[in-house]
């Protein structure tokens, strides 16, 4: 029985969520406050219905395609340095293997084992897979960390499409006075609604989430309402 319960014992950790969920809110909080304010500050300026939508739809593909080229970019650049740490340690690996040795013995010791047991353990992991330990141990690169731009670029694309598209929407389907009030009503909440899941989702309460991201989700909007509001360029 003890053994039984020590066999299925798992604890889930929150933080094993940090990159994808760090990465789905940055994008669909882009989309939906970039959209949302810049269609605020057409209305703001009495543009036409038409021309909202238009201004809505051009940022949101602009958007979706700014967000998965800079991702792209960006995690090239990654997967770049960590080609290259793999180059300098198989090389390192091929010219001084006992330094290496003694490299990964040093680091486990560092972590709280005793030289005896360091040793054997980097003994044994050189043996199973020297350029996995070496890499995962000294570098700090593991297969399930890996810089993978294609798979962020359309993540990232996709998050912001998400976001972006509820004002969209609600342009398309809207009829009569009052769209601008209904951009600001309908985004706010579904920006406190995704602070608060995303908050609640890396093991928060949620209202803080909700709260921070409502706060800055206000400001865009206020600041483009004011351009328009300023210039107030009815559009035909």
């Amino acid at each position: 029985m003890i053994h039984d319960e020590h066999h299925h014992h798992h604890e889930p950790h929150r933080s094993q969520n940090s990159g994808w969920l760090r990465a789905a809110v940055l994008g669909a909080n882009d989309g939906l406050i970039s959209t949302s304010s810049l269609m605020l500050g057409m209305a703001a300026a009495q543009a036409q219905p038409t021309t909202i939508l238009l201004s809505g739809l051009a940022g949101l593909v602009a958007g979706a395609l700014s967000m998965a080229a800079g991702e792209y970019v960006s995690v090239s650049s990654q997967r770049d340095a960590e080609h290259a740490d793999v180059r300098i340690e198989s090389r390192a690996l091929r010219e001084h293997p006992d330094l290496e040795l003694k490299e990964l013995t040093n680091i486990y010791i560092q972590r709280g084992l005793t030289p005896e047991l360091a040793h054997a353990v980097a003994v044994q992991l050189t043996e199973h897979d020297v350029l996995g330990a070496h890499l995962r141990d000294e570098v700090g690169i593991n297969d399930a960390q890996r810089a993978r731009p294609g798979q962020a670029g359309i993540a990232s694309a996709a998050a912001f499409t998400v976001g972006a598209l509820p004002p969209v929407l609600l342009c398309w389907l809207w009829r009569g006075p009052g769209l601008g009030v209904a951009i600001v009503a309908s985004s706010l909440l579904l920006l406190a609604l995704l602070g608060y899941v995303a908050e609640r989702i890396a093991g928060g309460g949620g209202w803080k989430g909700a709260t921070r991201v409502l706060l800055w989700g206000t400001l865009a909007q206020a600041g483009t309402a004011l351009i328009g509001w300023m210039f107030r360029v009815s559009v035909a």
